[in-house]
């Protein structure tokens, strides 16, 4: 049986909580706690028995489905542990299930022992619960009629298993409605196991059905002898707090009025509670049964503490909706006695603040009175929650700033035109820059892509519009070329520029060597020649020393398929015969990159396999070997599968290669467990790994891509990407990396958010590709273009030749006429090479504020029950209207807004 909230009526409320939390045996609950009173009939609880544990019981694990309610109830002193346990998968006894209905209903002050010794004599229960039962059969929790005819031969009345009937009746008097029960005795439940459910009973359930709350489980039974677990019961009396009058001692329900390191401020009946917090205190919310985190408790928002002494053990968000109202009007000036006046469209108002009160600019940031200048427009936000309707927020939310200071450079986001500065002061800044922007370090003019992050600056502002930017320090610089030489100590660089000159640089200490396919390269790694010298890219610091290497291109020759001849282990000299018969020697040193087969080849392994006769690829320069690869295996696309004769053809390059198997090869396929060659076709790309001896199959891997959009990077080089909601991390160590122009990059450098083409070698990646992502609106569209207006500003008609893809409205269609003008799109490349549009999806709203913190928008709700009201912002997300660009902290509170979103984060924002 189920059970649903119905808001028809207070009561309709109560008995929904109860019922819902109690009932829904296959859903989840929290624990309810009761004393152990041994396993014999008649045994007293023990002194075992403990107060509420300052953590969790040993059996209900963090993320366990009862968590919420364990925490709370322990801490409230309802639930009392025995042993650390908790037991919360045992049924619950009747003994143990009413004594946790006078502890919900606060009702243990009217205990009486003296009363316990008048229990009806087929009513045994242990000692230390003869005052519960006594009570409840006196408050009519229990009928004593009813009881009597309980069959107690093979177990105590006490030790009995609570039924799911039983239960019901327990619960729904609790809540005084047993007359509206009792009215419902004579009607049908409806349920398959009407019959089973007893006269007395089916009132009870009539009355939740007929409240639209229950519902029976599997073959619309009710299962009236089914037992209630210890848990369920407790989810029952932890959500019914909420919507009951019943107070506890050492639990506070307010509003929050401060928020510090350590502290949590309520105003709780009128009054103002401090209470403690610290790392351990366990966070909730009312809607949800996983843990939250402090940073979900907001200003003005009703919470639950529980806590004695002024420190909190369980905090709960019971309406996470701020209570605040906001008055927007023009700032006219400041007033003696804590006040201020502002004009409310033609009205002249003033408004009192005292020193609780926050001031802020549009940033979000802290200010003085005192800087808020005359006319500018700004909102006055008083709390609801009290009859003083106290001032907490006055914040400006337009006003022209003029201004010059000193700070560093926080973000540059290009598509908005807007810069965030962090100022010396520590707080955030962002303004909108146009074309005339200067930005300059000494006497050198720089263009916006060299104003990086963590630049120090200082800057000035007019009419709210960056005007200048002069750096502090240098900047780096990029500059590419030939390398010719590494000083004999490693502590310069010749190189080559692409004009054509020499140039020397100094090195820094230990400069960054990147070069694909050697993971943590070193300067010994590099090629250096005058003419055949490594391809790279420098990065220079603001000193003008080198950082950074990056091998952007070598000049070496390759020879493939060559025999070798012999090998001399003291002189290090290879002789090979190529496809021609001819002779070459070639000089192997430490620098020389080794392949043969093994994740960490040395130059010592390598040498055990240069026998007569084995089969070679390596590249050179002059006679010095760069690489010395042992054919294990072979790429190409199958041409044949012969099972009979027990070979496999590839078409590698311009010849077919022929190679046997003995037995069944490997098959290795990404994202498929147990593949056969069945799975494998003609024209498929594969890798064919051979055997020791160079002369067998010993597996195939399928060459594969996928796509995905990296989740983020993590230090280690594990890269966390997901794809249809699915999660899967990669190392990338032995993958070719490149960015959306082709630029090799390093897996740091790709960022969350990036979308990637992952081609795989089986299972394992061997390239990464950034795909480039285009946000931009619809403005003509046919069967071969489409015309774009980027975030921008800029118009870019893009022609489509080959497979097309529309993804729209959870449909993906294969036609440009699927777009239609107006529409915001996201284009990409598919990995099939298709061109794709993904269609944001839209919304208009009316705009309420912005959070900073977390950079989401709120917008007003629709209704009461409307919970879709808060929404992440995406990393530069284009806020405008019409073709001028503004930020987000411009937009006033019930500005007509529309919303573009994919996957839920907002790309763009049209006022209206």
């Amino acid at each position: 049986m189920t059970f649903k909230y119905n808001n028809s009526s207070h009561s309709k409320k109560v008995v929904s909580a109860v019922l819902a939390g109690m009932m829904a045996l296959s859903a989840g609950g929290a624990a309810m706690a009761a004393e152990s009173t041994g396993t014999g009939q008649g045994q007293t609880a023990t002194g075992s028995n403990t107060a509420a544990p300052t953590g969790l019981f040993s059996d209900i694990k963090v993320g366990y489905w009862a968590e919420k309610h364990v925490y709370k109830l322990a801490y409230q002193g309802i639930l009392l542990g025995n042993n650390g346990l908790f037991r919360p998968g045992d049924p619950v006894t009747q003994q143990e299930a009413v004594t946790m209905a006078i502890r919900f209903m606060n009702k243990e002050n009217q205990l009486n022992d003296s009363t316990a010794t008048a229990l009806p004599t087929n009513m045994e229960v242990g000692n230390y619960f003869k005052p519960y039962v006594a009570l409840a059969l006196q408050l009519g929790l229990i009928n004593k009629t009813e009881e009597s005819t309980v069959d107690v031969s093979k177990t105590s009345w006490g030790q009995k298993p609570a039924s799911r009937e039983w239960i019901t009746k327990l619960l729904i008097r609790s809540l005084n409605k047993d007359a509206e029960a009792k009215a419902q005795n004579n009607q049908s439940t409806g349920f398959a196991d009407n019959d089973s459910i007893s006269e007395s009973g089916k009132g009870y359930v009539n009355l939740a059905v007929s409240l639209d709350l229950a519902k029976g489980v599997e073959d619309n039974k009710f299962n009236p002898t089914g037992s209630v677990t210890r848990a369920q019961l407790a989810t029952f009396f932890s959500r019914g707090e909420t919507l009951t009058d019943t107070k506890y001692a050492n639990t506070s329900t307010g509003y929050v009025t401060g928020l510090k390191d350590g502290q949590i401020t309520l105003v709780v009946d009128g009054k103002t509670v401090n209470f403690a917090v610290n790392s351990s205190t366990p966070y909730f919310t009312k809607d949800s049964e996983s843990r939250a985190s402090s940073a979900d408790v907001k200003l003005y928002t009703k919470v639950q503490v529980v806590g004695t002494t002024g420190t909190a053990s369980y905090v709960e968000v019971v309406d996470a909706t701020p209570q605040v109202e906001s008055v927007e009007g023009t700032f006219a000036r400041a007033l003696s006695g804590n006040k201020i006046g502002l004009f409310v469209g033609e009205n002249y108002e003033t408004y009192s603040y005292d020193e609780a009160t926050a001031f802020i600019d549009q940033n979000g940031n802290a200010i003085k009175l005192s800087d808020i200048t005359t006319d500018s427009t700004i909102e006055v936000q008083r709390e609801t929650f009290s009859a003083d309707k106290k001032t907490v927020v006055i914040r400006v939310k337009s006003g022209i700033v003029n201004k010059s200071d000193s700070g560093v450079v926080a973000e540059v986001t290009t598509s908005a035109k807007t810069i965030k500065l962090t100022n010396a002061a520590g707080t955030t800044e962002q303004y909108t820059y146009n074309d005339n922007l200067i930005i300059r370090y000494q006497d050198r003019i720089l263009s916006l892509a060299e104003l990086k992050a963590g630049s120090a600056v200082k800057y000035t502002v007019k009419d709210s519009i960056l005007q200048t930017i002069e750096l502090s320090q240098g900047v780096e610089q990029s500059l590419r070329g030939t390398l010719v030489e590494i000083g004999g100590n490693q502590s310069t660089l010749t190189f080559k520029r692409e004009g054509g000159s020499l140039e020397a640089k100094l090195l820094a200490e230990k400069p960054e060597v990147i070069i694909n396919g050697i993971q943590d390269a070193t300067l010994s790694d590099l090629i250096t020649d005058a003419t055949n010298g490594d391809q790279v890219e420098l990065t220079l610091n603001s000193e003008d020393r080198v950082t950074r290497i990056q091998v952007i291109g070598r000049q070496m020759e390759p020879m493939n398929g060559v025999s070798v001849v012999s090998y001399n282990s003291k002189t290090k000299l290879l002789t090979v015969l190529d496809s021609n018969k001819k002779p070459f020697v070639f000089t192997l040193d430490d620098k020389t990159k080794l392949d043969y087969n093994t994740t960490k080849p040395t130059l010592a392994g390598l040498e055990s396999l240069l026998n007569d006769g084995r089969k070679l690829d390596l590249t050179y320069v002059g006679t010095r070997a760069l690489s010395v690869k042992v054919i294990y295996k072979y790429e190409g696309t199958i041409s044949s599968i012969d099972t009979a004769g027990r070979k496999i053809s590839l078409l590698s390059g311009n010849q077919t290669i022929t190679v046997p198997y003995s037995t069944v090869p490997t098959i290795e396929i990404y994202n498929k467990s147990g593949a056969s060659l069945s799975d494998l076709k003609i024209g498929d790309k594969v890798t064919v790994t051979l055997g020791s001896n160079q002369d067998y199959v010993q597996k195939v891997a399928l060459n594969t891509m996928a796509q995905f959009e990296v989740v983020s990077v993590e230090t280690n080089g594990r890269v966390r990407v997901k794809s249809d909601a699915l999660t899967s991390q990669f190392y990338f160590d032995q993958a070719v990396l490149t960015g959306e122009t082709g630029q090799t990059i390093t897996a740091s450098q790709m960022t969350a958010g990036n979308l990637i083409n992952v081609t795989f070698e089986g299972t394992t990646p061997k390239a990464v590709q950034v795909v480039k992502r285009t946000l931009a609106e619809v403005t003509s569209v046919d069967a071969s273009s489409v015309t774009l207006k980027l975030f921008n500003g800029q118009s870019e008609t893009v022609p489509v030749s080959g497979a097309v893809k529309v993804v729209k409205s959870g449909s993906t269609l294969t036609t440009l006429t699927s777009l239609t003008v107006g529409d915001r799109v996201e284009m990409t490349k598919d990995t099939d090479n298709s061109t794709r549009f993904r269609v944001l999806t839209v919304m208009r709203k009316q705009f309420w504020s912005y959070d900073g913190v977390g950079n989401q928008i709120l917008v007003k709700r629709e209704s009461t029950s409307d919970t879709n009201y808060r929404f992440a912002l995406g990393t530069g997300a284009f806020v405008h209207q019409g073709d001028n660009t503004l930020s987000v902290q411009s937009l006033k509170d019930n500005d007509n807004i529309v919303l573009y979103l994919l996957n839920n984060v907002v790309l763009e924002i049209q006022k209206q």
